[in-house]
């Protein structure tokens, strides 16, 4: 199993869905025993993000992978953190580039 697991979360200022991600992403993380670092990037610092992330955020990347938009489930997201386990084809919270 991976020492520590990296969540990352595209967001913006004054987002209620991304304080909810974020409330969401720490709940978990204070749940399971493998260490999570959290990043936040804020999409409206840099032109790129804003254009490729525009409105649709948050934006989540577990491990450098999409896996939640708008809403984060915590019960996915536990079970994320606390295996290794590749993605479930038919999860609808995996999110496809």
């Amino acid at each position: 199993m991976t020492d520590s697991r990296t969540i990352t979360v595209y967001s913006r200022e004054d987002c209620h869905l991304c304080e909810d991600a974020l409330a969401a992403i720490d709940r978990v993380a204070e749940a399971v025993a493998t260490p999570v670092e959290v990043h936040e990037v804020d999409v409206d610092t840099d032109p790129e993000l804003q254009e490729t992330y525009g409105e649709r955020v948050p934006y989540v990347l577990v491990d450098d992978r999409p896996r939640y938009k708008f809403r984060v489930d915590e019960a996915d997201l536990r079970r994320r953190l606390a295996t290794d386990e590749e993605p479930n084809e038919s999860n609808p919270h995996d999110l496809r580039s």
